[in-house]
C-alpha cells in the first residue's frame, strides 16, 4: 500500500464578516476536497503540544511523529540541514529573516518575499561585512537564511518576526535568559543593528526601492538551537522509505533528518504562484520509488500572514483544482492501495496574520476504513467526525495502522 500526506500549510483559519461569516476553506470551491471527504473518516487533531508555540517547525515534527519535547532544537538547525550545511556539535544555529522596517517598526517578516537569487546577494554583503571565524550567514530560500554562531549558547529568546507585525522592533530583539548567554544575545542585536548599515544601500535594495517594492532592511535571527539526533522515519514506522515535497527549507529539513528523499519542483514558491501541476506530478512519480510521500503546500500560509482572506480563499481553489483533482486522479490510476491523509499544521487566521494553536481538522482515506457522514471538509464540519480528536504526535501511527 502506498501512503500520501498532504499537507495544507496554515490552511485553517476562523470565520469573518469579509467572508459572510465563513473561514476561507468554507467560503471556497472545493469540490474535489469535499469528494475524498465523503469517502474518508474525520477528525480533529491538536499539532502543538501545549508547552509550545504554534510553530510550523512543532507542528509539522509532531505530525511526522517526531514529539517536539524530545526532538526540537530549533527551527535553524532543521532548515539547515536541508541546505546541506556541516553542523558541528557546538555550533548555535538561527534562522535568519530578511525583514523590512519602518521608522522602527517590524513591517513585513519577508522582506516584500524578496527572491532567492536577490537575496543570495544579500547574504554575501552580510558575510563580508559582519561575518567571521565565529559568525557566519548562509543563503537559504528568498527571505529564510541560516545563521551560525560558533559556540553561541541556546539560553537566549528570539521573537518570530512573523508573530508581531506592525509593531516595535527594539523591544522584541533578543534577551539572554541566563547569565551565560549574555554574551550570545548582545552578539546578536549588535548583528541586527549593524545589519541596517550593510543592507541600507545596497544595490538590490536601492532597485527594490525604485519600483516601489518592500525592502530587506535587517536581518532578524530566531528559533536558535544545535544539532538534533532524530531516529530515521524507516525506524520511527517500519515504512522502508519516502520522500518529502515541499518549497520550504524548514520541511525538507525534518525529512532529511529523517532521512527521506528531498523531492525540489522547479516554479514552486511556496506563493500563490507555486508551481501546483509540477507538484501533484511529483508526488506521483515519488510513489513510484517509495510507499510513503509527505507533499507540503504552503501558500495558505503565506496568505494569512499577508491577511489577505480573498487571495487565501484563492489559494485554496487553487490547490484544489491544480493541485489536487489531477492527484486524485492519478492516484485513482496508480493500480496500487493507497491511503491519503489531509491536514493544515496549524491555523494562520487572516485577521491576526500569525499562528495558533487550535486543533486542525483532518481526513483519512484508506481501503476498508468506513467513511463517515461528513461530506464538506473544514475547520467546523468534522467535529462529529468518527476519528474524534487526536494527539498530533499519534496522527501517523493512527494513519499507517488503520
Amino acid at each position: 500500500m502506498k501512503f500520501i500526506v498532504i499537507l495544507t500549510d496554515g490552511m485553517a483559519d476562523e470565520p469573518d464578516d469579509m467572508l459572510g461569516d465563513m473561514t476561507p476553506v468554507m467560503a471556497a470551491k472545493t469540490p474535489v476536497m469535499d469528494e475524498i471527504c465523503k469517502k474518508a473518516a474525520t477528525g480533529l487533531v491538536h499539532t502543538v503540544p501545549p508547552e509550545f508555540h504554534p510553530g510550523s517547525e512543532i507542528a509539522n515534527m509532531n505530525i511526522l511523529g517526531y514529539p517536539p519535547a524530545k526532538y526540537f532544537q530549533g527551527r535553524g538547525v532543521i532548515e539547515a540541514a536541508s541546505l546541506g550545511i556541516d553542523i558541528k556539535s557546538e555550533d548555535l544555529v538561527l534562522r535568519c529573516n530578511l525583514v523590512s522596517l519602518e521608522d522602527g517598526i517590524l513591517v513585513n517578516h519577508s522582506a516584500g518575499h524578496i527572491s532567492s537569487p536577490e537575496a543570495a546577494e544579500l547574504i554575501a554583503a552580510l558575510n563580508e561585512k559582519l561575518g567571521s571565524e565565529r559568525v557566519k550567514f548562509y543563503p537559504g530560500t528568498s527571505y529564510r537564511h541560516i545563521l551560525i554562531i560558533k559556540g553561541g549558547n541556546s539560553d537566549v529568546m528570539c521573537t518570530p518576526p512573523h508573530d508581531h507585525p506592525g509593531k516595535e522592533a527594539l523591544p522584541l530583539f533578543p534577551v539572554a535568559n541566563s547569565a551565560e548567554a549574555e554574551d550570545t544575545a548582545q552578539l546578536l542585536c549588535e548583528l541586527m543593528k549593524r545589519s541596517v548599515d550593510v543592507l541600507k544601500d545596497h544595490p538590490v535594495n536601492v532597485k527594490r526601492r525604485s519600483v516601489g517594492k518592500k525592502c530587506a532592511d535587517s536581518i532578524w535571527p530566531w528559533s536558535p538551537g544545535y544539532k538534533p539526533d532524530f531516529p530515521s522515519f524507516k525506524d520511527r514506522f517500519g515504512v522502508e522509505s519516502g520522500a518529502v515535497i515541499s518549497a520550504v527549507d524548514l520541511i525538507f529539513g525534518i525529512g532529511k533528518l529523517a532521512g527521506l528523499e528531498m523531492v525540489h519542483v522547479e516554479g514552486a514558491t511556496g506563493l500563490h504562484d507555486t508551481n501546483y501541476e509540477g507538484k501533484a506530478a511529483a508526488a506521483l512519480d515519488a510513489l513510484k520509488r517509495h510507499p510513503f510521500v509527505f507533499l507540503h503546500i504552503e501558500a495558505m500560509d503565506e496568505a494569512g500572514h499577508e491577511g489577505d482572506f480573498l487571495l487565501k480563499k484563492r489559494v485554496i481553489e487553487d490547490f484544489d483544482r491544480r493541485l489536487l483533482k489531477p492527484l486524485y486522479e492519478g492516484l485513482q490510476k496508480m493500480g496500487e492501495d493507497y491511503a491519503l491523509l489531509l491536514l493544515p499544521d496549524h491555523p494562520t487566521p487572516c485577521r491576526l496574520r500569525t499562528h495558533t494553536r487550535a486543533a486542525v481538522p483532518f481526513m483519512i482515506m484508506k481501503k476498508g476504513l468506513q467513511a463517515d457522514s461528513i461530506e464538506t471538509f473544514n475547520e467546523f464540519s468534522v467535529k462529529n467526525g468518527s476519528l474524534g480528536e487526536v494527539k498530533g504526535e499519534e496522527l501517523l501511527d493512527l494513519f499507517f495502522k488503520l
